[in-house]
């Protein structure tokens, strides 16, 4: 029956190549201000994270950009944005963290997405000079153009080990 149904069917010609037309990424520019920190960091070591405009909160932190209605920072706040995407920096260095995140925040703003979780775990084996990653990555966030806000995750998404960020598109 099936064979009677096909009869005079002829198969559809195809190339066996798959083709694609996709590029990879380009590369973001250093900025004037991105290369002098990095002389600055080379000649005298990492400078101590600027924690202007970040808010300290108990355990947690705040960073809003004045053009951040105060309704929108307030639902970032209480977890009612959808996490679009996210990043675990544990074990990394610094170096090795500031250059994935920045990879990061930048393809996630290329892709318009809205929200992103960032986790950078509490810093509890850090050892007196306390935790150098959570505090380096609260001041990479606040420089760069491309995010708008961001604060303390909610504990059930990591809490004081992880943040929210709103970013704006590109």
């Amino acid at each position: 029956m099936f064979v009677e149904a096909m009869r005079g069917v002829k198969p559809l010609q195809f190339e066996r190549r798959a083709t694609t037309s996709r590029r990879p990424a380009p590369r973001a520019r250093n900025s004037k201000r991105a290369r002098q920190e990095l002389l600055a960091e080379s000649l005298h070591g990492p400078a101590e994270p600027s924690t202007d405009g970040i808010e300290q909160l108990g355990v947690g932190v705040a960073f809003r950009r004045e053009a951040v209605p105060k309704n929108i920072f307030r639902l970032l706040r209480s977890g009612r944005f959808d996490i679009e995407d996210e990043i675990d920096l544990h074990g990394l260095s610094a170096h090795a963290a500031k250059r994935a995140l920045r990879d990061f925040v930048v393809e996630a703003a290329k892709q318009r997405l809205s929200c992103i979780r960032i986790v950078h775990g509490k810093g509890l084996r850090s050892g007196p000079a306390g935790p150098v990653l959570k505090n380096s990555v609260q001041h990479w966030l606040s420089q760069w153009d491309e995010v708008l806000a961001f604060v303390s995750a909610q504990p059930r998404d990591g809490g004081s080990g992880a943040l929210y960020v709103l970013l704006k598109h590109r």
